[in-house]
């Protein structure tokens, strides 16, 4: 896949990746002097969907994805007072506990930050063009999300 996004601007660190995510690199990625408080929200493959055990899953994405991410990104930079923004999604065969998604921003307040992650990854996993397909335990596969 292609490499991250880095700005200058707000938004720090965008990217779509088939190599393990790195919680270190995105929460410094949104570390900000004005910043007293950053949320980050890590998602992780469980072991079950719906009553079935889930053994991997596989996420495979357009090829517009990343510049979606990046206008979801610009859109919660610009409805919350965000001093630096990121979010990184894996793609490809995915194991139980693998690192899926981090997202994360740091705003003046915590209660800004806490918003605005949970708005950014509502958003990212509504709107950006990224799907998942479980693989069940009894050979089974569903595509979740996908039309």
């Amino acid at each position: 896949m292609s490499r991250p996004v880095l700005s200058p601007s707000a938004i720090r660190l965008l990217g779509l990746r088939d190599t393990p995510l790195s919680l270190d690199e995105v929460y410094g990625a949104v570390g900000d002097g004005a910043a007293g408080g950053t949320a980050l929200f890590v998602g992780t493959v469980r072991d079950h969907d719906g009553g079935k055990s889930v053994s991997s899953l596989e996420y495979s994405a357009h090829p517009s994805a990343e510049a979606e991410l990046r206008r979801v990104a610009e859109e919660i930079a610009a409805e919350f007072p965000v001093r630096a923004l990121a979010a990184v999604h894996r793609t490809g065969l995915l194991a139980i506990g693998d690192v899926a998604v981090i997202t994360a921003v740091s705003c003046p307040h915590r209660a800004e930050a806490f918003a605005a992650c949970r708005k950014l990854i509502d958003t990212l996993k509504h709107e950006v063009p990224v799907w998942k397909r479980q693989i069940f335990t009894d050979g089974a596969t569903e595509w979740v999300g996908a039309c």
